[in-house]
């Protein structure tokens, strides 16, 4: 495979599986437009790595969306193989710069498909994971299967009227005493949970569901 042009989009992969990680490096690495800038065991070690670290894309196969969304990855963009595939965690993983979700299934070139994307900004999802998401969407299953929505818990109300506020993450963070990336986890659930796609949005939302006085 011949080069793009320019440099190379550095990226990095993790996975607890010896065997998978050792194939996702050999993936990248026949790949001329990339370099393997690291490659690690678990998803918090890639992320200490990644802030000193300039990284494109990171590529992780992994199953722990929790884990996944508590350790934040820089400004790579996210690749990620997974078997998890319900619009619940799919649309937060979206939201929080995983700009693909494979199985695990997925052959390399489709890998190497997915990590070019993602580097030009482009979504790419498997069919699970899509026809998940339009199954909320076009049809909204996700409310005859799940029944009322998720409950906003006290302290995402706290961190939605300080939004309502005009607070910014790192304003919002000082008055709690959490890290900004806690913050961004907690609006990342409001969000999800309240099925708004913008801040306004969920303020908006917020206030039609008396969470904001008025």
């Amino acid at each position: 495979m011949s080069k793009r042009g320019g440099g190379a989009i550095r990226v990095a992969v993790a996975a607890t599986s010896a065997v998978r990680r050792v194939g996702l490096e050999s993936i990248v690495r026949s790949y001329l437009d990339f370099q393997l800038a690291g490659s690690f065991g678990s998803i918090a070690s890639l992320a200490s790595f990644s802030h000193g670290t300039e990284l494109d894309v990171v590529v992780i196969d992994s199953d722990a969306i929790l884990d996944l969304l508590q350790e934040p990855m820089s400004d790579a963009a996210i690749v990620l193989l997974t078997a998890v595939s319900d619009a619940r965690s799919i649309s937060r993983l979206l939201r929080n710069r995983f700009r693909a979700i494979l199985s695990r299934e997925s052959d390399p070139d489709d890998i190497i498909s997915a990590i070019l994307a993602a580097h030009d900004g482009l979504v790419l999802l498997s069919a699970p994971a899509a026809e998940s998401l339009a199954a909320v969407y076009d049809d909204r299953a996700l409310e005859v299967e799940t029944g009322l929505p998720e409950e906003i818990t006290s302290r995402e109300t706290d961190v939605l009227r300080m939004v309502a506020e005009g607070l910014v993450n790192k304003d919002i963070a000082t008055r709690l005493g959490i890290s900004e990336h806690t913050v961004k986890f907690h609006i990342s659930s409001i969000l999800d949970k309240l099925g708004a796609s913008t801040r306004t949005e969920a303020v908006a939302l917020g206030i039609r569901r008396g969470l904001i006085p008025i």
